[in-house]
């Protein structure tokens, strides 16, 4: 009897079983995704449709599990250290979480989880995809390439040494409210390297370059330090400027010689060299022989004083017996 018992609850479980995933499917949260573009004071929608109570609100970005940001109704808000005074929490109705995001810098892009947990419905969760609009676009690596030939400024730099790119917007009582430094090797895209933005209290700086060293100036002038130059280093630079009448852009090319290849310069520093050289040694053959001429016509004069020869005797008698002159 309990045999019977055991398989008729079996055969129940197995033809009930779609019904129980299709309920099991339909209590899992929905999962919405927005996309919106980085910006300042940027805002990440999160508002549940649903009626009833918030217990609290969590923010994360990938690829960390850990909140970036908590609202709780009873205990406050809690942020992590980059987004302390950076995050706040709209509140705009009971059931919001939305929040807004300023002094937002390229380390912000990403994509951000948002869970609000509400009862007694349980779990709402958004996502929101931040994408960046400063990448320029792939296809126009033709234009790109073109500007290479209408560099502002041409610089070459020797392997092992030290340079400074040094990027200026024109002083015309404009205001410059950012500046991004980006690079370009022959035949690659443009990679941004580097961000000055005027923020509140003075200037953010946000450096990728994995070569070298970003510095902002209050003014928002660009500094690329390269120290110490490297073959890699070769390539053109371009500062943009984003200025209350428009961008402005600065170009700079920068060559790098192969270290172990023949240059002009070398070639050259080789032969000034060998000219000095040449010079310092003939006019150290000429003062020996001056030194030596000196110094036998002295001993001749020694030894004419000394031992007189027939000729002088001659003329000393001469010039004592016949003229009276005496010696």
């Amino acid at each position: 009897m309990e045999v019977v018992q055991k398989e008729r609850w079996y055969f129940m479980a197995l033809v009930l079983l779609p019904f129980l995933k299709g309920a099991c499917a339909d209590s899992v949260p929905e999962i919405e995704t927005v996309t919106i573009h980085l910006q300042e004071g940027m805002v990440l929608d999160c508002l549940c449709p649903w009626d009833g109570n918030l217990t609290m609100v969590s923010w994360t970005k990938d690829p960390d599990t850990n909140s970036i940001a908590v609202f709780h109704p009873e205990y406050g808000i809690a942020t992590t250290y980059h987004y302390r005074e950076r995050i706040e929490f709209l509140r705009a109705t009971p059931m919001d979480g939305s929040i807004s995001m300023k002094n937002v810098t390229h380390q912000d892009i990403g994509v951000y989880h948002c869970s609000v947990q509400t009862f007694p419905q349980g779990p709402w969760i958004r996502n929101i995809q931040v994408e960046d609009l400063d990448e320029p676009p792939e296809e126009d690596d033709k234009e790109d390439n073109a500007e290479v030939m209408e560099a502002d400024v041409h610089v070459t730099a020797e392997p092992s040494s030290n340079l400074t790119i040094e990027c200026n917007h024109e002083r015309n009582d404009t205001t410059v409210h950012q500046a991004v430094l980006e690079y370009m090797a022959l035949g690659q895209p443009w990679v941004i390297i580097g961000i000055c933005k005027r923020v509140e209290g003075g200037v953010l700086m946000e450096d990728y370059s994995e070569r070298g060293r970003i510095i902002c100036e209050q003014s928002l002038d660009v500094n690329l330090q390269l120290t110490p130059v490297v073959q890699e280093d070769g390539g053109l630079y371009r500062c943009s400027f984003s200025t209350d009448v428009g961008l402005q852009t600065n170009t700079v090319m920068v060559t790098v010689p192969p270290s172990g290849g023949f240059r002009l310069s070398v070639f050259m520093m080789y032969v000034y060299l060998a000219i000095a050289t040449a010079g310092l040694i003939l006019l150290t053959f000429l003062l020996i022989i001056l030194l030596t001429r000196r110094k036998k016509s002295r001993r001749e004069e020694s030894r004419d004083k000394l031992h007189p020869s027939h000729t002088q005797r001659w003329r000393r008698w001469w010039a004592r017996e016949v003229c009276g002159q005496v010696y």
